[in-house]
């Protein structure tokens, strides 16, 4: 059976590990040629339900950087789950032409429907509740920045979002501390806390960027409204503006570096002064995406 990555769940702590390891010989070497990739005449489906700049160019480049070969398939050209087809056929007709598939899409349950019936590795690239390739990249930057995960503390500030969910899942994994400062009623998914915290993750919730700051590593934020919520959005600017990472709040961890997986909405959740700062490592976050999705690429394809 195909291996997937539906959330961060899907690995274990040594899989992350070996893949941020690999990822890393990958982005010292990318000069190198991938006439020996791992996916050598092999092909790759994009299936993006969602728009995207940075998870559409690195995961194309990445097969082809891996020596295959990527076919995108944009919604307007499919109609997945739609009465045009349904994914259950799709999913399988798919798995006869291809040898990997990478979704971005909406609900999780339709990621989850795809891996059930395709029968080669299915990949996370963005749904409503996750974004596991975007946290494998950060681990990476935190990695490069920070010497590594081990006893680092993470601050998370803004929404309870896919990204927040996704930490939340790598904390219980690698072992770090995890603040998460969110308005009320904009908490991560309960579900997803309770299962760290059964597995004894260091994992605090509260009201207060202040508190979630202080004493932190890295100081990590998104936007307030996601895709899908721009009717909220307004209202949401509202209630997050005690939220921004500003010069203000960064002076609280003056060791802190900077992430936001962009794009940024300068002036609402972040500040472009902290953006532009020397303590952002922002564009570092964003190349990373490359470099860890292939060595997860590699991992699912090779086992």
């Amino acid at each position: 059976m195909a291996r997937n990555l539906l959330s961060l769940n899907d690995l274990t702590a040594d899989e992350i590990s070996a893949i941020l390891k690999r990822a890393a010989e990958m982005k010292a070497a990318r000069a190198e040629t991938s006439a020996n990739g791992a996916l050598t005449g092999k092909s790759v489906g994009l299936i993006f339900n969602k728009p995207s700049m940075r998870t559409l160019v690195s995961f194309r480049v990445g097969v082809y950087e891996l020596g295959g070969h990527a076919v995108h398939l944009p919604e307007t050209h499919t109609q997945f789950g739609s009465s045009r087809e349904p994914i259950s056929h799709a999913a399988r007709v798919l798995s006869r032409y291809l040898h990997m598939l990478v979704v971005r899409t909406f609900a999780q349950s339709e990621i989850e429907e795809w891996a059930k019936y395709a029968d080669i590795p299915v990949i996370n690239a963005l749904t409503d509740q996750f974004h596991p390739c975007q946290v494998l990249s950060d681990m990476l930057t935190v990695v490069e920045h920070k010497g590594g995960l081990k006893d680092r503390v993470i601050a998370w500030v803004g929404d309870g979002n896919n990204m927040a969910n996704s930490w939340i899942n790598a904390a219980a994994l690698m072992g770090f501390a995890l603040r998460l400062a969110v308005p009320k009623g904009y908490e991560p998914d309960p579900l997803v806390v309770k299962a760290a915290q059964n597995r004894k993750a260091d994992i605090v919730v509260t009201h207060d960027p202040v508190e979630a700051v202080k004493g932190s590593d890295i100081i990590y934020t998104d936007v307030w409204a996601s895709m899908g919520q721009e009717s909220e959005a307004k209202t949401r600017a509202e209630i997050f503006k005690p939220y921004q990472v500003n010069s203000a709040l960064t002076a609280h961890a003056p060791e802190a570096v900077i992430l936001h997986c962009l794009p940024a909405h300068l002036g609402e959740e972040i500040t472009e002064d902290v953006v532009e700062s020397p303590r952002s490592a922002v564009f570092d976050q964003a190349e990373n995406r490359l470099h860890a999705q292939k060595a997860l690429m590699e991992f699912l394809i090779t086992g």
